[in-house]
C-alpha cells in the first residue's frame, strides 16, 4: 500500500483481491459510473485475470482503476485498462497517475508485454493523463460493439 497526503487528506492506493470486496460497500457516490454490485465486484475480483486498484481516504473509495490480463495463444500477455475513475472532487491531485502507476506495475508483474487502453476522443482529462505518464496515442484506430456496450 502507497499512503500519501494530497491537499491536507492522506490518500491510501492499494490493490484489492477477493477478500476486500467489503471495500467496494463504500464508495463515495460518483466514483463509479454506477453503484457497486456486490455480486459483480466479487466475481470481478475472483476471476484472476481482474484487477483493481482503488485510492482510500478515511475508509472510503474516492478513485479506482480497473484492467484485465488478455491472453493469447501466439503472443505474450497483454493488458488492457478496463476503466480509470476519480471522484470530481478529488481530481487534479495526482490520484490518476498514481492508481495507473500502481496498475501498470501488476500488469508488468504478471508478465504482460504490452499495456493498452481506448478513451472517447473527446475526453480532455483521460487524454491528459495519459499522455503525462508517456503513453502512446495511437489514431487510426476503429471500434466496434455489440448488444448496446456502454463505452
Amino acid at each position: 500500500m502507497g499512503e500519501s497526503v494530497m491537499s491536507g487528506i492522506p490518500i491510501t492506493i492499494r490493490n484489492l483481491g477477493p477478500e476486500d470486496v467489503a471495500i467496494l460497500d463504500r464508495v463515495r457516490p460518483g466514483t463509479f459510473d454506477n453503484p457497486v454490485d456486490p455480486a459483480r465486484a466479487y466475481a470481478f475480483l475472483a476471476t484472476r485475470v481482474n484487477e483493481i486498484v482503488v485510492a482510500l481516504t478515511a475508509g472510503e473509495v474516492v478513485g479506482f482503476a480497473t484492467g484485465t490480463v488478455l491472453m493469447h495463444p501466439d503472443k505474450a500477455p497483454q493488458f488492457f485498462v478496463n476503466e480509470v475513475g476519480v471522484h470530481e472532487d478529488m481530481r487534479r491531485q495526482g490520484i490518476g497517475t498514481r492508481l495507473m502507476e500502481r496498475l501498470l506495475d501488476l500488469a508488468r508483474d504478471r508478465g504482460c508485454e504490452g499495456i493498452w487502453l481506448a478513451t472517447e476522443e473527446g475526453n480532455a482529462a483521460a487524454r491528459g493523463l495519459y499522455k503525462a505518464m508517456q503513453a502512446r496515442e495511437t489514431g487510426g484506430i476503429v471500434v466496434y460493439d455489440w448488444d448496446d456496450t456502454a463505452l
